[in-house]
């Protein structure tokens, strides 16, 4: 599996220049095409509904928010040439971010979002884009802390590892990252003494598995009888990892994200970068 498109999300938010940053280094390092989604925040509903009232005060709303879109791509655009793509998409989508990122996610290998910051109000910025793509798209999303500066995300990582299909399919769309890695540490957190136990090591299969795709991979275990996700971080830290892999938890019911207690323990909290897939 290679990389062959790559989707960011493209907006004014002080977390773009880096967001787009990573995603255009990605793009130039696995030869990707790269995509900048930038939507208008307007539901395509709206839109669809609201076509023949094009006068007043609903065509300067569309209008401003239309400038704003293509103020972002333009950004994008330039950013994404200085990190090296070469293969670029500029997409303004009439939508809001939720919907517009989740659909065109199905199309790409990789989507780029920012972890959310609740100290930013730009017009339509929804605070459940990052899980609700996650959800959505049956596709891997990688997300971009709103503190720290990552140069790379592919030197040192740590993959969590639970036997889950999640945790299957996160690996899965990793393996581009994971080959280029300087060393994969496979983190298998325990619960505590007592709990039922396979008989064969629970890291042994994945880890030949990776070996066989020439990952440098590396089996740490632990046991944790608190927060496992506290304790992914930590070791994270420990290994001075880069990135973290893992399978994400939760159910999309409408517009309610229920979030197992990891994933959100993760998306609130995370230090490095974080591939998750769901």
């Amino acid at each position: 599996m290679a990389y062959k498109s790559i989707l960011v999300h493209a907006d004014l938010s002080r977390h773009a220049p880096q967001r787009i940053a990573i995603a255009a280094r990605l793009a130039h390092a696995h030869q990707a095409h790269l995509i900048g989604a930038a939507m208008t925040g307007l539901s395509r509903f709206y839109v669809e509904n609201n076509r023949g009232m094009r006068g007043g005060a609903v065509a300067a709303q569309i209008s401003a928010l239309h400038g704003q879109a293509e103020q972002a791509l333009a950004q994008f655009e330039t950013l994404a040439r200085q990190a090296g793509a070469a293969s670029l998409e500029r997409r303004l989508i009439e939508d809001d971010e939720d919907g517009g990122m989740a659909v065109s996610a199905r199309y790409s290998d990789l989507t780029v979002l920012s972890q959310h910051d609740d100290s930013e109000a730009l017009p339509g910025a929804m605070s459940d884009l990052v899980p609700y793509v996650m959800l959505n798209a049956a596709r891997p999303v990688l997300i971009v802390p709103r503190s720290g500066q990552f140069a790379q995300v592919d030197n040192t990582v740590v993959v969590a590892w639970d036997g889950s299909m999640e945790a299957t399919r996160a690996i899965g769309h990793a393996l581009p990252l994971l080959r280029a890695a300087r060393l994969v540490v496979l983190a298998l957190l325990h619960p505590p003494a007592g709990h039922a136990q396979p008989a064969r090591h629970p890291g042994a299969d994945i880890a030949a598995y990776l070996s066989r795709h020439g990952v440098p991979v590396e089996v740490r275990s632990a046991t944790t009888t608190g927060d496992i996700g506290a304790a992914l971080l930590a070791m994270t830290a420990e290994v001075h990892a880069d990135l973290l892999v893992m399978g994400g938890y939760g159910h999309a019911r409408f517009r309610e994200m229920l979030l197992g207690g990891v994933t959100e323990t993760i998306l609130r909290q995370m230090t490095v970068p974080v591939l998750m897939a769901h």
